[in-house]
């Protein structure tokens, strides 16, 4: 069939297909309700086929879109009689999902009466129920005190809304007005990414598009390769270590062996230490997710990332692991950690394959969760802390992004704009720049993380929680790159002493005028620093990037 379709309309099919993942974008940027999406981007949008092959994906939040295949397949394994007009969501872990904040819409499309494909939104919600506001519990020993846990269910049924089921589950969220509202912008996005590919199958006919789908998979399974082959054979080993589990329990490590042979590759993390009791163990399809990342990042970037492109990549672990949880575990955290350390160890390993490629460690996330009465309006609000990204890692290329972000996302989630953050919430950013010095040293440097002063504008005391890594093991380095900083967080408040945050706690008590002096981490760097150059130092340290005291380090 493939050997029918021209390269000109493959090519068509293929650009076409990644412009409505795009415009679904678009139409979640501009529609939803919640912060968390409208500013800080934290949505993923894809199109997989009822195979569950990711066909197209926009480039949004990598960690989402590794795992939409595995939620396709729990929809069709549950439902056998899907209806044009059909709207499904999901959202546990243990039936396809990453973790509980993460819902996933999914709507079908039909070439008359054969159904072909779906659009698929995932969308991190501002909460989900639970025992903490924001929809991460540090204090949880199993998934039921994280949230509400939605298994495949239907939505609308041949286009009718299930009104009582929609209610039950906005009654669950603390804020049911932003939660209907981001729904309703999931849906109406997937909606429109249904019309524009049924307008593609107007044009060509189903049976082009399909075979143009099929010349797309085997193309970028042939480019993967190519790219495989020139990297070298063998078993390599690579390593990485969450700080702790919040309950205890420190250094735990992850564990990747990978062997490469050919145009194969297979990676294995069977041998990654036990699971936790708290709320940094991955779920099967976050663990997928995560190694598809880290194999995405160091194949060539203008390669389609979508189920051809994984055809050599066989993925090996064992449950139990804190890679790949037993049902009934929290795992909240996953998205962040471990997928990180997932990430860093298989590059780790495969900086002895293709050391030009292995970049060094972007930052772990360390998010902080405020909810309180804004007095200007007397409504209750969820704020999350989106800014002070921290610093991506340097590569063969240059020096580290600065304030990019962390591993999972690699700058697709956004920290918006201060102001109308400002406008919206009780909160004054008094300061908000460069972290100096935070980066790793190297012959490339790693990007800096930041520094912020947040006062919190409240008239009544309101409460925060903290979810992340980093306090510990910074970002690391690569190739004989240095580390860069870890996170430093501190709670400031008039009458008490400054209080150090860490990555897991809750029920933070925040008192009005309180100031959060957040200073995050910096991305490692790579190479060793006594290759840099001297004109790189100078200009470093000229932008105030660094100081006198790292002027000469190495």
């Amino acid at each position: 069939m493939t050997s029918k379709i021209d390269p000109i309309t493959r090519s068509v099919v293929q650009h076409r297909l990644s412009s409505i993942v795009n415009e679904m974008g678009e139409a979640m940027l501009r529609t939803s309700y919640s912060q968390i999406l409208n500013s800080s981007r934290d949505f993923s949008l894809g199109i997989c086929d009822v195979n569950g092959r990711l066909i197209a994906q926009a480039d949004h939040i990598p960690v989402h879109v590794g795992a939409l295949s595995w939620a396709t397949l729990a929809i069709e394994e549950r439902f056998k009689d899907i209806k044009p007009g059909d709207v499904l969501l999901l959202n546990d872990p243990y039936h396809g999902g990453s973790h509980l904040p993460d819902l996933t819409a999914f709507v079908p499309v039909f070439d008359g009466e054969r159904r072909l494909y779906w659009t698929i939104v995932r969308a991190h919600q501002s909460d989900i129920g639970g025992a903490t506001h924001g929809g991460y519990n540090p204090s949880a020993t199993d998934i039921w005190q994280e949230g509400l846990r939605v298994p495949p269910i239907r939505l609308y049924e041949a286009g009718k809304l299930r009104d009582d089921l929609l209610d039950m589950l906005a009654l669950n969220v603390r804020n049911p007005r932003d939660f209907r509202g981001d729904l309703a912008a999931m849906i109406g996005a997937a909606h429109l990414g249904e019309r524009r590919i049924r307008r593609l199958l107007d044009e060509f006919g189903g049976q082009v598009v399909e075979a143009a789908v099929e010349a797309i998979l085997d193309a970028a399974e042939q480019q993967t390769r190519a790219v495989l082959s020139t990297w070298q054979d063998g078993t390599f080993h690579g390593e990485a270590y969450l700080d702790d589990d919040g309950h205890g329990r420190s250094d735990i490590r992850i564990a990747a062996k990978v062997t490469k042979k050919g145009s194969d590759i297979e990676i294995d993390l069977s041998e990654s230490d036990p699971q936790s009791t708290s709320f940094v163990n991955s779920s099967h399809a976050n663990m997928q997710a995560a190694v598809v990342m880290a194999f995405a990042y160091l194949i060539d970037a203008d390669i389609p990332k979508n189920a051809g492109a994984l055809r050599p990549l066989k993925v090996v672990a064992r449950q139990g692991t804190i890679v790949w949880a037993d049902p009934g575990r929290p795992v909240t955290m996953c998205t962040s950690h471990p997928s990180n350390e997932i990430v860093e160890a298989i590059v780790k390993a495969l900086s002895q394959s293709c050391p030009d490629r292995a970049m060094a460690g972007w930052s772990r996330r360390f998010r902080i969760a405020i909810q309180g009465e804004n007095p200007r309006t007397g409504r209750n609000f969820i704020w999350h802390l989106f800014q002070a990204r921290p610093g991506g890692g340097a590569s063969s290329a240059g020096d580290g992004w600065s304030s990019i972000g962390e591993w999972h996302t690699v700058g697709g989630i956004k920290f918006g704009s201060i102001e109308v953050d400002e406008a919206r919430f009780p909160l004054y950013f008094r300061h908000h720049e460069f972290r100096p010095d935070s980066g790793g040293d190297g012959k490339f440097r790693g990007g800096l993380g930041v520094s912020l002063d947040l006062v919190v504008e409240t008239a009544k005391p309101a409460r925060a929680n903290t979810a992340g890594e980093g306090t510990k093991h910074g970002a690391c380095g690569m190739l004989g790159g240095r580390d860069g900083l870890p996170h430093q967080y501190t709670l400031v408040s008039q009458g008490r002493a400054p209080r150090v945050l860490r990555t897991k706690e809750v029920g933070i008590e925040v008192r009005p005028g309180d100031c959060f002096e957040v200073r995050s981490s910096g991305g490692g760097g790579w190479g060793p620093p006594g290759q840099r150059s001297a004109q790189a130092r100078e200009a470093d340290l000229m932008q105030g990037l660094t100081t006198n005291s790292q002027r000469f380090n190495g």
